[in-house]
């Protein structure tokens, strides 16, 4: 496999992962996620650590971006490898209220791509002023 094809897998995943996360949809998000993933924030200054078992209940549980016609925010900022089986992306995107900056490391294992860990921040950005 050469670059641009790793290039193209590894965006291919993140954009599986970006409407997992739009849509509420763990079916897809359990496809790009390594079973062994880790899950990491320390936005509010302590850290969160959550295993794949506890963290797609939480998606399952909140109404998805969708559903609520929120408009979709991903991107991907960039993609560094390592080597021909690890990857860094560095993405946004956003569950209202919170915008996302994601770093999301990847293996590629059993000739597939996979997320082993999402360390993230996030953002609440203030509300809309309303009225005069």
């Amino acid at each position: 496999m050469n670059g641009a094809e790793a290039f193209a897998d590894v965006t291919a995943v993140l954009g599986e992962y970006f409407d997992g996360l739009h849509h509420g949809d763990t079916a897809r998000l359990r496809r790009v996620f390594h079973p062994d993933a880790r899950y990491h924030c320390a936005t509010d200054g302590t850290l969160l650590t959550l295993d794949m078992a506890r963290y797609f209940p939480i998606v399952e549980a909140r109404p998805s971006p969708a559903s609520q016609g929120h408009a979709r925010t991903d991107r991907i900022l960039g993609i560094t490898f390592a080597g021909p089986v690890t990857a860094l992306a560095t993405v946004e995107c956003s569950v209202p209220p919170k915008h996302f900056t994601d770093f999301l490391t990847l293996v590629k294992l059993e000739g597939r791509w996979q997320i082993v860990a999402k360390v993230f921040h996030y953002t609440v950005p203030p509300p809309a002023p309303t009225g005069p």
